[in-house]
């Protein structure tokens, strides 16, 4: 299982990490569109393009349908529940930390002021 998520997280977050994917995720997010109208789009060639869909399909991202020479792009099934539980988990975790952070600082800065008078 944690084999599986890890290996799932990371081909996530690989996916992720381009900002050229997450423009596709975006704009495919308002409506479905051609691997063509992508790369236009984008201002990339179309075998830079197909390859961004490909690490997006491998992640569960989007999907795609050819019909009959266009090959139509659109999110996909995954909608990376697992990967913002996560994101959650570390975010609670830094708060918490930051929190005692502050306590800390507050605390210096009076006993600064109680010292200095």
């Amino acid at each position: 299982m944690v084999q599986f998520q890890q290996t799932h997280f990371d081909t996530s977050f690989a996916a992720l990490s381009d900002a050229t994917r997450r423009g596709v995720l975006e704009q495919l997010g308002r409506s479905d569109a051609s691997i063509t109208h992508l790369a236009e789009t984008f201002r990339m060639t179309l075998t830079g393009m197909k390859k961004h869909i490909s690490v997006l399909e491998q992640a569960g991202l989007v999907t795609t349908e050819k019909v009959g020479r266009v090959r139509t792009c659109r999110l996909g099934v995954s909608r990376l529940e697992q990967e913002m539980e996560w994101i959650e988990r570390y975010r609670q975790l830094w708060d918490a930390r930051f929190n005692e952070l502050d306590k800390i600082v507050e605390e210096l800065k009076h006993r600064e002021k109680s010292d200095g008078q």
